[in-house]
């Protein structure tokens, strides 16, 4: 799920973790997706932080080179925090305003991920393989799809798992 923007980040994030997807609610970086190997090695650089903070490795670091560290972790986490276990491409993106998120929506035409868009009268519908016509400035709206989406991935999810 990706949705940068002021009014959808929050629920962006609530969303996402209520269907357990990964999310981008902060900004996406050109390239997360099209130049995987360097987003992967990011990722890994954070996981590898993360651990040794929570081991308390950082706390043995002279003062400048822990704070040094700990800024690069909080970096990581504004950015990569919401994707920082995925392991390969995603399947399917969810897009919150396809017009303030066309990067994202490049990157996913570019490599073949299919898109669902919730899309503004500014929006071209044709780019996105799924477009939702809503209104992306309100909040209620978005809410309203988001919520629908997070139950039809849940029920898709749990007979997934009961087929299988």
């Amino acid at each position: 799920m990706v949705g940068t923007k002021n009014k959808a980040a929050d629920l962006v994030v609530s969303a996402a973790i209520r269907a357990r997807c990964h999310y981008v609610n902060k900004k996406w970086l050109g390239g997360m997706l099209t130049n995987w190997s360097t987003t992967e090695t990011r990722l890994h650089k954070f996981r590898d932080l993360r651990g040794e903070q929570k081991m308390g490795k950082l706390n043995c670091l002279p003062k400048r080179d822990a704070a040094m560290l700990k800024r690069k972790l909080s970096t990581l986490q504004t950015y990569l925090g919401g994707i920082k276990y995925l392991t390969g491409l995603s399947d399917i993106a969810i897009i919150v305003d396809q017009q303030k998120e066309y990067t994202a929506l490049r990157g996913c035409v570019i490599l073949g991920i299919p898109t669902i868009c919730l899309i503004d009268t500014n929006c071209d519908p044709d780019l996105a393989d799924i477009s939702i016509p809503i209104n992306d400035d309100v909040i209620a709206s978005i809410r309203l799809i988001l919520n629908k989406l997070v139950s039809a991935i849940c029920e898709g999810r749990s007979s997934y798992i009961r087929s299988h």
